[in-house]
């Protein structure tokens, strides 16, 4: 593989530690390591003698995408009706393919790929069911030198049986991806554990996941309250539990390494017991928009303290560009008559997600400590007053010129 780079030079800007503000630097000289950590970040000097890294693009720190399923690459703006339904007509089936591992060897070439082309650097993933095409997948995450935080769907109900695994041997193959791959290569590559939601999981699948994640201290991904047929069905297969995150509560699996995504319709008390956990929330408004779920405000999370992050929602979000779902968050809060602004949403693009996945202090800014996890964005020709409107708002904007991870070109 190529040497990290030691340098970067160029337009910049990185989002402050605690609130949505943004440093910038017209012309900034980055500094690297050896093992790809920013050892300085400054105005270029006077006669500077490094050239400008990229020409016409802004340096920022990499995207991180909190949410996101491997194994729906494929099926992106497959339209079948709402979750359930579409998990069925269009998911379903798909995820059944992945129990070939030639067919996610090549799902996985492609999902990295687009990671990289819209400067993804840090993602928590959903894989498939089948151990085998997460073992593929970490693979191909490391050879294309990517930070990701990863887990097979865990589902021993509802769905057909090529998608099912039974509790005793999907605890038993993720016990063996965790020796293979939690901790890998100084972190940049972590194991989670990822019951699919509820109405997949049976009790003792929940309560094994939930031992096993305490026993590694392990990071947990699940959804909740994104469609009431989804809330009604679950209230029906949990009669004892009093709300849907009493389900998750029920069973161990709800802390301070938990990331909920969706929770769109939850009710005030759920929303103060996610806080008093200290568990994290993906938003995802773009596949809540096309799947007709609902819309989550930002406000029920922020003014509990609680972390945020942004997750694309691969496949029923339509795109890999983290980018695009801070516009698509921006529109979400406008009609839900909270608005937040454009540097509040780059906010959660970057050091938001990197701290409600436990890597604020690794990733998501440059600066002195951190890795050098960043990415060349082409611009037009803007003023600092036009800069993160341009980097969010155009649509129609190319893929990022360049992606690194720890200073080397992924």
């Amino acid at each position: 593989m190529p040497s990290p780079v030691r340098t970067l030079r160029g337009r910049a800007l990185s989002p402050s530690r605690e609130s949505p503000s943004l440093e910038r630097w017209d012309d900034a000289l980055i500094e690297i390591d050896e093992l790809g950590r920013i050892t300085s970040i400054a105005a270029a000097p006077p006669g500077c003698p490094v050239a400008v890294s990229h020409p016409g693009c802004v340096l920022m720190p990499g995207l991180v995408d909190v949410h996101l399923h491997f194994p729906q690459t494929r099926v992106i703006g497959s339209a079948a009706g709402p979750l359930l339904e579409w998990l069925e007509r269009s998911v379903f089936p798909e995820e059944a393919r992945f129990a070939e591992p030639l067919y996610a060897s090549a799902v996985a070439t492609e999902f990295c790929d687009a990671m990289i082309a819209q400067g993804t650097t840090c993602a928590a993933i959903y894989s498939s069911s089948h151990p085998i095409a997460t073992e593929l997948l970490f693979g191909e995450l490391d050879r294309r030198g990517l930070r990701a935080t990863v887990g097979p769907a865990l589902m021993d109900r509802n769905a057909p049986a090529e998608v099912l695994l039974a509790a005793e041997p999907a605890l038993a193959a993720c016990a063996a991806l965790i020796q293979r791959w939690h901790g890998h290569d100084r972190g940049r590559l972590r194991m989670s554990i990822v019951p699919r939601f509820a109405l997949s999981c049976s009790a003792a699948l929940m309560r094994g996941a939930a031992d096993l994640a305490a026993e590694h201290g392990l990071w947990i991904q699940t959804h909740i309250a994104e469609n009431h047929a989804e809330i009604e069905a679950t209230a029906q297969a949990f009669p004892a539990a009093k709300d849907y995150l009493a389900v998750y509560e029920d069973h161990g699996l709800v802390g301070a390494r938990t990331i909920l995504a969706h929770c769109i319709w939850l009710s005030d008390s759920e929303w103060d017991r996610v806080a008093a956990a200290e568990a994290t929330v993906a938003h995802c408004p773009d596949s809540n928009f096309f799947l007709g779920s609902g819309r989550m405000a930002l406000g029920h999370a922020s003014r509990r303290g609680i972390e945020v992050g942004l997750g694309t929602d691969i496949g029923a979000g339509r795109s890999f560009s983290v980018r695009r779902i801070a516009a698509s968050a921006y529109d979400n809060a406008l009609i839900v008559g909270a608005p937040a602004s454009a540097e509040a949403l780059l906010w959660l693009a970057t050091t938001g997600g990197a701290r409600a996945i436990g890597l604020g202090e690794v990733v998501g800014r440059l600066a002195v400590g951190f890795d050098a996890d960043v990415i060349a964005v082409p611009l037009p020709p803007v003023d600092d007053a036009g800069l993160v409107d341009a980097l969010i708002f155009r649509h129609d904007a190319p893929p990022v010129e360049a992606t690194y991870v720890r200073g080397l070109r992924v």
